[in-house]
């Protein structure tokens, strides 16, 4: 349990504020956890925020806002870790100090990326591995934005966000789907191929080796008969859903829809619509309460996260998961607008969760590709082994986040 005086991941420490650490963090420091932690040094920027993962859109979280107590599952320093101090304010930030210029450089990111994009969907290059990066950075932008929006609603024109907003989550899901179906069928194919492969070393023992290399000649020779099929009705299925994905993106970005998302983007790269009446300027006075209170629904969402003793084929908590996944989106967002910069404590368990959600994903198109119709029993059975695998990889990244959540809270089965 945090102490009363003890700050959150996105309150800076009042020594930082007024620029007097003690003492640069260490490199695996976990900025703001624990009362331990120490300010950072005066000269120490903030990091550079990390990639955006594939996922589509920062769509407003399921479920009403948590309670602003403190929840279950508070951070807890680790030892060793160090707070990071605010950089770049004076005091608590603003939405005229910290959130303005963070909308403002992420539209010219955003901006800047849409050129990019254009230039290299000329028909010279069309395809090529440059309108690809310039996809993700624009829907890495577009995330942040949306996000942003939806963190600090309160700060801003409220009407204003939530039509950008909900406009962003479009985009980002109409621009994410192609390449999530290249990222799943490439993912799949590779499976199979290790699946298939060669026979793994026999036990000890001259009996013992007979029997386990004798039977494990038989599944592999059984599983390599479909898995070749398997590979290539997976190939037909999502080949065909990119196909159509990267269609409707050409669409929606000729659309005029999306020259209208562009003309606000533009406008908000010069200008942030400021609240009007007494209770939004006092929201805009002051991000530190709606951040922390993303923090917060994070915190609470990961300790009502299933026990590690449930299996691997409980589909049903999958959507926990993913839950947790947008709301960790959501606070590396309100981190980086309030202390300037990425929490590193965040990047593993973040990359955890894309791991899972990949996993999920793809043990769903396995299943999905079992039940085509009049397909071979091998085909089926190849299929079958592979949805297996996916969900013991989605097993797999569970484990992991549990290895690198930063803070103390309940992740084990009471």
């Amino acid at each position: 349990m945090r102490r009363p005086d003890q700050q959150t991941t996105t309150r800076p420490a009042p020594e930082a504020t007024l620029g007097h650490g003690t003492g640069p963090a260490g490199p695996d420091a976990a900025p703001g956890t624990g009362p331990a932690a120490q300010p950072a040094a005066p000269g120490a920027g903030p990091g550079t925020p990390p990639a955006g993962a594939r996922s589509a859109g920062p769509g407003e979280p399921s479920g009403p806002p948590a309670a602003t107590g403190t929840p279950a599952g508070t951070p807890a320093a680790r030892p060793g870790t160090a707070g990071a101090g605010l950089t770049g304010f004076t005091g608590e930030p603003t939405a005229e100090g910290a959130l303005a210029p963070y909308l403002r450089g992420q539209a010219a990111e955003f901006l800047r990326s849409l050129r990019l994009h254009h230039e290299y969907s000329a028909p010279a290059d069309a395809g090529g591995h440059g309108a690809a990066e310039a996809a993700r950075a624009l829907r890495r932008a577009a995330r942040r934005i949306g996000g942003s929006l939806h963190t600090f609603r309160a700060a801003l024109d409220p009407h204003w966000a939530d039509q950008l907003r909900g406009e962003l989550a479009w985009l980002t899901g109409i621009l994410a789907r192609e390449h999530a179906y290249a990222n799943r069928l490439a993912r799949l194919v590779d499976a199979l191929h290790l699946l298939s492969g060669p026979t793994l070393p026999a036990a000890r023992g001259a009996r013992a080796a007979g029997e386990a290399a004798g039977a494990d000649a038989q599944g592999r020779a059984a599983l390599g008969v479909g898995a070749a099929r398997a590979a290539a009705l997976l190939e037909r299925r999502l080949t065909l859903a990119r196909t159509r994905s990267h269609s409707a993106a050409l669409q929606a970005l000729g659309s005029s829809r999306f020259h209208a998302i562009a003309d606000a983007v533009a406008l908000l790269a010069s200008e942030v619509p400021a609240p009007s009446g007494h209770a939004g300027r006092a929201a805009a006075a002051s991000l530190l309460e709606p951040a922390e209170l993303a923090e917060q629904r994070l915190l609470t969402a990961v300790a009502a996260l299933p026990p590690d003793d449930t299996g691997p084929y409980n589909e049903a908590q999958d959507a926990a998961w993913h839950q947790a996944r947008l709301l960790l989106r959501l606070h590396r967002y309100a981190h980086e607008v309030v202390l300037g910069g990425a929490d590193p404590g965040l990047t593993a368990p973040g990359h955890a969760l894309d791991l899972h959600r990949d996993a999920v994903e793809a043990a769903g198109a396995a299943a999905a590709a079992a039940r085509t119709p009049r397909i071979a029993p091998a085909t089926a059975y190849a299929l079958g082994v592979l949805h297996a695998d996916q969900r013991h990889g989605v097993e797999s990244a569970r484990a992991a986040f549990r290895e690198t959540w930063p803070y103390a809270t309940a992740l084990a089965a009471p």
